[in-house]
C-alpha cells in the first residue's frame, strides 16, 4: 500500500492519496485552490490510478475544502464519514465564514461509516473510533503494512485541539490510550498536520498523553 502526502490550504493540513494495485482513494482532501488540486491530479495521472472514493477522519473545514474539487474532477465518488460528525458537515459554510472563507454548502450527504472493519478501493482497514478533537473522529489502521492515518487525534509529540466546538480533552486522551497506544509500537503514524511519527515514539515522548 502506498500513501502520498500533500500539505495544503491555509491550515497546512495533510491530505493523503492512498493506493494499491492501481486503485486509490483520498483521505481528508483539503485542496484549497486549483494549484493544490493539480498536485493530486498529477499524482493520479503519474501512477495511472483509478480514484474511487473520499474518506474523512472528521469534517472540520480544513479537511473538507477540496471535496467538491475532487468530485468535479473524478465524478460523484462516495464520501465516507462517521455520523457523529454530521454537525460539521451540515454547517461547513458557517464554520468557513468564521475564518473569513466564502464556500458553498455541500449539496449531498456522505455515506456514514463507523468503527470496525472498513474496505475502500480494495484496501482493508480498521476504523478506530477516536473522538475528542471531533465527536465523530475516526483513525484508519492498515494492519498489513503497519500504517495508521490518525487524522487530528494524534500528531508527532502533540495531539489535536480540544478547544473547538464539541472538543473534549479527557475523551481525546482516552481515545489515544485505548485505541492508538494499543497498536504495535512500530506502527507508522500519518497525521492530519505535521510530520509522520510512530506509536512507540509517541508513547515515550508525547507530553500531552502519556502511555
Amino acid at each position: 500500500m502506498n500513501i502520498q502526502l500533500f500539505t495544503v490550504n491555509p491550515f497546512q493540513e495533510n491530505s493523503y492519496l492512498v493506493s494499491e494495485k492501481g486503485r486509490a482513494f483520498v483521505v481528508d482532501p483539503g485542496f484549497f485552490n486549483a494549484m493544490e488540486m493539480n498536485l493530486l491530479n498529477q499524482a493520479v495521472k503519474k501512477d495511472n490510478l483509478q480514484l474511487e472514493a473520499i474518506v474523512l477522519t472528521h469534517a472540520h473545514l480544513d479537511h473538507v475544502f477540496g471535496i467538491d474539487r475532487v468530485r468535479s474532477q473524478y465524478g460523484e465518488i462516495p464520501v465516507y464519514l462517521h455520523e457523529e460528525d454530521a454537525y460539521f458537515w451540515e454547517n461547513y459554510m458557517l464554520s468557513a465564514a468564521r475564518f473569513g472563507f466564502d464556500v458553498k454548502p455541500f449539496d449531498f450527504h456522505p455515506d456514514w461509516i463507523s468503527e470496525g472493519d472498513f474496505e475502500c478501493a480494495g484496501i482493508k482497514f480498521k476504523g478506530l473510533f477516536t473522538p475528542g478533537h471531533a465527536p465523530g473522529h475516526l483513525a484508519f489502521y492498515h494492519q498489513e503494512s503497519g500504517q495508521l492515518l490518525s487524522g487530528d487525534a494524534l500528531f508527532r509529540e502533540s495531539v489535536g485541539r480540544t478547544d473547538l466546538y464539541k472538543g473534549d480533552a479527557d475523551l481525546l486522551a482516552q481515545s489515544i490510550r485505548t485505541q492508538l497506544y494499543t497498536l504495535p509500537e512500530e506502527t507508522v503514524v500519518f497525521p492530519g498536520h505535521g510530520p509522520e511519527t510512530t506509536i512507540g515514539h509517541e508513547k515515550q515522548h508525547n507530553p500531552f498523553v502519556r502511555a
